[in-house]
């Protein structure tokens, strides 16, 4: 996979969370900033995975289904009582 430029980023936490960070990273042999950036990475990749879904729905909403079934029935033909009996 090719190297992507990278750009660094200050992120400020509460002193309790990046206990718990440093923790995490260490238990998973990284860095808080590596854990930082495959988590936004993750984000970034649903949302667009979510735009892409939601632009191929309303495209297919648009073109619409063939849900079968005839010619649409006018009213008159509806309330056409003379021929109910």
């Amino acid at each position: 996979m090719p190297q992507t430029q990278r750009q660094n980023v200050t992120v400020s936490l509460s002193t309790q969370t990046l206990k718990k960070a440093k923790i995490l990273a260490a238990k998973r042999s990284t860095s808080i900033s590596r854990l930082l950036a495959e988590q936004i990475d993750a984000l970034v990749g649903e949302d667009d995975a979510y735009e892409i879904a939601q632009r191929g729905a309303l495209a297919l909403l648009k073109k619409g289904f063939d849900m079968g079934g005839g010619p649409m029935v006018g009213r008159e033909e509806l309330h056409d009582r003379e021929n109910l009996r």
